[in-house]
């Protein structure tokens, strides 16, 4: 197992970023590296509240850790400072233990420059999970967030 942390500055409030963060339909636009789309599930954002996604590859090649092309995850909300920070649990919905390890996501924002620096740190990546993959999609994930926050 390993961890990554990738931060991003946004052109937006921490306000405007945290309510990004706990809204599913914005969950669904932001939260998919490209080449993928993105169904929610589930979206309680709430302390202890459940959350289940999919994440489908567009390519008919490409295989997903779940099914098919499909990686879906689910977990639960352990941590929620509002416009500061938002912590999940989570794991990879798979009959593969290598990766279906749990995973803890942090997401923190901080004030900065007129706008929010936002970094999240993953811990507890299984090893079957490729760093560069991981660090990929959270790259797109962000620039994708960074987008949507500055429209809303």
């Amino acid at each position: 197992m390993y961890a990554t942390r990738m931060t991003r500055h946004m052109d937006a409030p921490p306000s405007r970023v945290y309510r990004a963060l706990l809204d599913p339909e914005a969950v669904a636009a932001w939260r998919v590296p490209d080449g993928m789309t993105c169904r929610v599930h589930e979206f309680e954002p709430r302390v202890g509240g459940a959350f289940r996604v999919s994440l489908t590859y567009d390519a008919p090649d490409r295989s997903g850790k779940t099914a098919g092309r499909t990686d879906t995850y689910h977990g639960h909300f352990v941590e929620l400072v509002e416009d500061a920070k938002v912590v999940e649990r989570l794991r990879f919905e798979s009959d593969d233990p290598d990766v279906a390890a749990p995973m803890t996501m942090t997401t923190t924002l901080t004030a900065a420059g007129g706008g929010t620096e936002v970094a999240i740190l993953h811990e507890g990546i299984p090893d079957a999970v490729p760093a560069a993959d991981n660090e990929a999609g959270t790259r797109m994930a962000l620039d994708r967030l960074a987008g949507l926050v500055v429209r809303m």
